[in-house]
C-alpha cells in the first residue's frame, strides 16, 4: 500500500463513527439554542422552571411523611436535579422530570416503605424498556389517532382543573369568607395569572414562588439546624417486593407512562415549539427507563415525563432546556446540602399559590384540543384555499390528502372528548384511551359497512343493467 494513504476503516465501524459524529453536532445545536434563548429571555426561562411545582410538591411532600417515608429525599432531589439537568441538555426542550403518579397513589395509601416504592419503578422501567427495544412504542405512536392523543392530553387537564380545587380546599386556613388570608392569597394569585395572559414575558411562576417562600420564611425560621451533608445510600429491594409491591403499583403505572409520558409528551411537544425538533417516542422511553433504573436503587421517587408539567413549563415562559437545567441544578445542590430546608420549604409552602400554579398548567395543557382541526395537527396539512386536509393514513375514513369535511371536524371532536370524559370519569388515562379508541373504530366499522353496501348495491345495478342490455339484444 502507498505510503501516505489512509486505510479505509470497516463499514461497521464506519457506520458507528458517522453516528456518533451527527449525535455529537446534534448535542452541540442544542447547548447552543439552550444558550441563545437563557440570554434573550433568562428570567422567562427561570420562571418557567419552577412552573411544575404544583404537580412536584404535593406527592413529594406526601412522600416524605415522618411516619412512612417512601423514599429518600436527599436521594430524589439530587437524581431527579440530575436528570432534569441531563434531559434539558440532550433534548433541548422544557421536559419536566414528575412523580410517577399511580404509583404515588398506591404507595401512599398502602404506605409502601423505601424498598416497595423502588421494586414499583423499577418493574415499570423493565416494562418501558422492553417496549422501547422491541420498537412497539414506536409502532403505537403511529398507530394511535391524533384525536384520541388530543384527548389523552385535555383529559389530563381537567384532571388538574379538578387536583387544583382539590388543593386549594385542602388547605388548613380554608373557609368560605372572602376576606380569610388564603381567601385572598388565593385571589390575587389568580389576577396575577389573568395579567399573565396580557404581559406574558412577566416571569409570573417565579413571582408567585417568591412570594410563597415570604409567606412561609415565619415557620422556616424555627429550626436553625436546616443544613446537612446528603449522602444516598444503595439498596437492594427484596425479590418479594417486586412480585407484590412492585407488580401491584406499577400495572396501573404503565398504560399511564406509556400514553401520558411519552407518546403524550412527543406530540405536545412538537404543538407547543414547533421550531425545535421534538423528543421521539422512543428517546422518551430510553429516557424513563434509564432514570428509574439508576435512580430507584437510591431510594429516589420513581419519575418519568409528563405532558402537563410540560405545558405548566411552558405556560410560565420555559422554551428551551435551559430551564430545566437550571431546576437541576438547584434540586442538586438542595439535594446535596439541604434536604432538611428543602423538606421544610415544601411543607410549607402555601396550598393556595400552590393550587393556582396547578391550575395554569391545566389550562395550558386543556388549550392544546383547540387545534385538533388545524394545520397545527399532525396528521393534517393546508390544502387548497387554506382548508385543512390528512397527511397520513391514520384513519381509514380520511386519506391523504382528503379534505376535512363538517362531519370529520364533528367527529374528530367527538373521539377527543369521549377520550377525555373516559379519563376525567376514571380517574384512569387506560380507560380513556380505551374509550377513545372504541369510538374512533365504530366510525370506521361504520364508514366500512355503508362503503361495503354501496359497493354491493353498485354491484347489483351493473348486473341489473347487463341483463337489460342482453336482453335488448336477443329482440
Amino acid at each position: 500500500m502507498a505510503e501516505g494513504t489512509e486505510t479505509p476503516l470497516p463499514r461497521p465501524i464506519s457506520k458507528i463513527k458517522i453516528t456518533v459524529r451527527s449525535q455529537y453536532d446534534q448535542l452541540k445545536k442544542t447547548q447552543q439554542y439552550n444558550l441563545e434563548i437563557f440570554r434573550q429571555q433568562p428570567l422567562q426561562e427561570i420562571s418557567g422552571a419552577f412552573g411544575d411545582l404544583g404537580t412536584l410538591l404535593p406527592i413529594l411532600i406526601a412522600y416524605t411523611n415522618e411516619s412512612h417515608a417512601g423514599i429518600d429525599l436527599n436521594s430524589t432531589l439530587m437524581f431527579t436535579g440530575l436528570f432534569n439537568i441531563l434531559s434539558g441538555m440532550i433534548f433541548g426542550v422544557p421536559l419536566p422530570v414528575q412523580p410517577m403518579k399511580a404509583i404515588a397513589a398506591v404507595a401512599l395509601s398502602r404506605q409502601f416503605n423505601k424498598e416497595e416504592v423502588a421494586s414499583a419503578g423499577l418493574f415499570v422501567a423493565a416494562v418501558i424498556g422492553l417496549l422501547t427495544v422491541t420498537g412497539l412504542l414506536t409502532w403505537l405512536n403511529r398507530r394511535i389517532p391524533i384525536p384520541v392523543i388530543k384527548g389523552i392530553q385535555v383529559g389530563v387537564g381537567l384532571s388538574l382543573f379538578s387536583y387544583a380545587g382539590k388543593v386549594l380546599s385542602q388547605s388548613e386556613d380554608y373557609s368560605w369568607e372572602f376576606f380569610d388570608m388564603h381567601n385572598l392569597v388565593v385571589f390575587f394569585a389568580f389576577l396575577g395569572l389573568l395579567a399573565s395572559f396580557t404581559f406574558r414575558r412577566a416571569p409570573t411562576a417565579l413571582i408567585l414562588l417568591f412570594a410563597g417562600i415570604l409567606i412561609a420564611l415565619p415557620n422556616l425560621l424555627r429550626d436553625p439546624s436546616l443544613l446537612g451533608i446528603g449522602r444516598p445510600h444503595a439498596f437492594v429491594p427484596p425479590f418479594r417486593s417486586f412480585l407484590n409491591e412492585g407488580i401491584a403499583a406499577g400495572l396501573g403505572q404503565i398504560p399511564l407512562t406509556t400514553l401520558n409520558s411519552i407518546i403524550a409528551v412527543s406530540a405536545l411537544s412538537a404543538d407547543l415549539l414547533p421550531d425545535v425538533p421534538a423528543p421521539t417516542p422512543t428517546s422518551m422511553g430510553f429516557s424513563v427507563t434509564a432514570m428509574n433504573l439508576i435512580g430507584c436503587w437510591f431510594g429516589s421517587m420513581p419519575v418519568c415525563h409528563g405532558s402537563g408539567g410540560l405545558a405548566a413549563q411552558y405556560r410560565f415562559g420555559a422554551r428551551s432546556g435551559a430551564s430545566v437545567i437550571f431546576l437541576g441544578l438547584i434540586k442538586f445542590v438542595l439535594g446535596l446540602f439541604g434536604g432538611p430546608l428543602a423538606k421544610q420549604v415544601f411543607q410549607e409552602f402555601p396550598k393556595a399559590i400552590l393550587g393556582i400554579m396547578i391550575f395554569a398548567a391545566a389550562l395550558e395543557i386543556a388549550n392544546v384540543g383547540n387545534t385538533l382541526n388545524t394545520t397545527r395537527a399532525r396528521d393534517l396539512e393546508e390544502g387548497k384555499n387554506g382548508i385543512a386536509t390528512a397527511t397520513d393514513g391514520r384513519s381509514k375514513a380520511l386519506e391523504p390528502g382528503e379534505e376535512l369535511t363538517q362531519e370529520m371536524r364533528s367527529r374528530r371532536w367527538t373521539v377527543m372528548f369521549i377520550t377525555a370524559g373516559g379519563i376525567l370519569a376514571s380517574k384512569n388515562d387506560a380507560i380513556g384511551f380505551i374509550a377513545g379508541m372504541l369510538c374512533h373504530c365504530s366510525y370506521e366499522l361504520h364508514d366500512r359497512y355503508v362503503a361495503g353496501r354501496s359497493q354491493r348495491e353498485g354491484t347489483i345495478r351493473l348486473s341489473e343493467e347487463e341483463d337489460r342490455a342482453s336482453q335488448n339484444e336477443a329482440h
